[in-house]
């Protein structure tokens, strides 16, 4: 997890919504790495989960990644979950909840409805370090907007 908090911090350097993630391949190498650029890049499907899903494809010359762990910051959306159902990934390991848009148990759970891929699910590692990243660039969004 530390990797992809690595990750959320470029991310917030960038002016992005601090969100990084990491494929991790069963052998422990990362084969993918990714962080939220919607901001830079102008797109809506520029979120970590992707962009580390889509390097994790191309390291691994493949779309199953039915051996990864994927490490994010921030509970997948709805969008994400459904990548990582479409990539076969194994196991997903996520920090901070994300009430507004948590697709594995905060807004709603994918694993509970009749799709084809189910990943073992973990959340809340390292948590508190995941959630201040996000509560820290929020506030300074607002400080910036408030002139304060």
């Amino acid at each position: 997890m530390s990797l992809a908090i690595e990750q959320a911090k470029l991310a917030a350097m960038e002016g992005e919504v601090p969100v990084g993630a990491l494929a991790l391949w069963e052998d422990g190498r990362v084969v993918g790495l990714g962080r939220n650029r919607r901001e830079g890049d102008k797109c809506a499907l520029c979120h970590g989960e992707i962009e580390a899903i889509a390097h994790a494809c191309g390291t691994l010359h493949g779309w199953r990644l039915h051996k990864c762990t994927l490490y994010v910051t921030l509970e997948p959306c709805p969008m994400c979950a459904g990548a990582i159902m479409n990539a076969r990934i194994k196991r997903v390991v996520y920090g901070a909840k994300d009430p507004k848009a948590g697709a594995y148990g905060s807004l709603f759970h994918l694993n509970d409805l009749a799709v084809n891929h189910k990943p073992e699910i973990v959340g809340g590692v390292m948590e508190q370090e995941c959630a201040a990243l996000l509560k820290d660039f929020f506030a300074s969004l607002r400080e910036k907007r408030t002139g304060g």
